[in-house]
């Protein structure tokens, strides 16, 4: 009657690793996709083991009210993403495959908001930092807009993915 499935749980900020360690020690199959970035201090630098996408792991279990109570329970869960009507939202087998083959591979990894043609978004890092702007697909690529509607005009730029952010 129930079937296992991938559910994304929020988790107490930098608490990843011990949340991910407490829900294994449940014997609760989970999956903390992570990369290795280089770290910058005063005297040294050094490549650590950084969440793919801090505050977020995921678990694979039975859809089951009791399987649910017990990630909950884990010291570090904040909570279950949910879809519209409040519960836990699966994710397909597909995307986590997907994202484990990507981690696999030896190319270097970014995260991007999701973006599609037509959203408004806004820039987070490098020079043009606040501005906002839609998305427009230009052949293969994307390209940050900000229209000056009384003019009729519009600027575009290209700009990497992980600068933006959906406003």
């Amino acid at each position: 009657m129930f079937s296992n499935n991938w559910y994304a749980v929020y988790v107490k900020s930098r608490h990843e690793f011990k949340t991910y360690n407490a829900l294994v020690q449940k014997n609760i199959e989970t999956f903390l996709p992570v990369i290795k970035i280089l770290r910058h201090w005063k005297d040294r630098k050094k490549m650590i083991d950084f969440p793919l996408f801090p505050g977020y792991l995921f678990v694979y279990m039975e859809a089951r009210p009791e399987y649910f109570l017990s990630v909950l329970r884990t010291k570090g869960v904040v909570r279950f993403l949910c879809n519209d009507y409040g519960r836990p939202a699966s994710i397909s087998t597909e995307e986590i495959e997907s994202l484990k083959i990507l981690l696999g591979s030896p190319e270097q990894i970014n995260v991007y908001p999701e973006l599609q043609e037509g959203i408004r978004i806004r820039v987070k890092n490098g020079p043009l930092k606040g501005a906002e702007g839609i998305i427009k697909k230009k052949d293969d690529s994307f390209l940050f807009v900000v229209n000056i509607h009384i003019l009729g005009r519009s600027v575009a730029v290209k700009l990497y993915g992980s600068d933006l952010e959906v406003a």
